[in-house]
């Protein structure tokens, strides 16, 4: 699989977590680089849209995206 198309756009895949650079490249790696349809943010993204997404929400918080997803 792809990269995620998102990449360019995402907080975490442009090392805005400078404060956590080892845990950014560990989510880099769990779900920009083959498994991002299972990236919380990706999920909100994709069916509520970039406006939704908040800022703080983790890659891995798939429960928080989908309460946020059923609005």
């Amino acid at each position: 699989m792809a990269d995620c198309e998102l990449v360019t756009k995402c907080l975490f895949f442009n090392d805005q977590m400078a404060n956590m650079p080892s845990t950014s490249n560990v989510f880099k790696l769990m779900y920009c680089n083959d498994n991002f349809p299972a990236c919380a943010r990706f999920m909100v993204r994709s069916q509520r849209g970039p406006d939704v997404v908040p800022g703080d929400l983790f890659p891995n918080q798939t429960d928080r995206a989908k309460a946020i997803i059923a609005g």
